[in-house]
């Protein structure tokens, strides 16, 4: 049997398209490749938007900001205010990684000193995103500062 070139332009775009959705039916068939949310509960987190404004304004409108201090190979050092008396800060330090939601973690902030201590053990290498959200004596503040380990 002689196939024309007509016949043998519809094959290959067959075989093509065949190619293709193999490939997206693999992709969301296999649990390696999660398209899931960035963020759980989106829209609630949308929501919450002026607080999280009015917290890292807060942040920023302090005289004595909060530092942190990625030079120690062994931690991340996260200095509060001198002005501040430690004992009276509450909050918690959150830990997102853009690349595996499975890696993220939260820590709460209870100090001994006027700094917290993250060993840098417990963080994959790449990029994290870190997320101070703390009060002192009733006012909230937010600091966000995006970190390459």
């Amino acid at each position: 049997m002689k196939i024309n070139w007509g016949t043998g332009i519809v094959i290959a775009f067959l075989m093509f398209i065949s190619f293709i959705l193999f490939f997206v039916f693999k992709v969301q068939s296999d649990s390696k490749y999660d398209n899931e949310l960035v963020v759980e509960e989106y829209y609630k987190q949308e929501r919450g938007l002026e607080a999280l404004l009015d917290r890292e304004q807060n942040a920023a409108d302090l005289k004595d900001k909060l530092q942190i201090d990625n030079s120690n190979a062994d931690v991340i050092k996260i200095v509060f205010p001198k002005e501040f008396d430690f004992k009276n800060i509450k909050g918690k330090v959150s830990l997102y990684r853009p690349s595996d939601r499975k890696l993220d973690f939260e820590t709460p902030i209870s100090l001994s000193a006027s700094y917290l201590l993250i060993p840098k053990s417990d963080l994959a290498g790449g990029r994290w995103d870190i997320t101070i959200d703390w009060q002192y004596n009733g006012k909230g503040y937010t600091n966000k500062i995006m970190l390459n380990l």
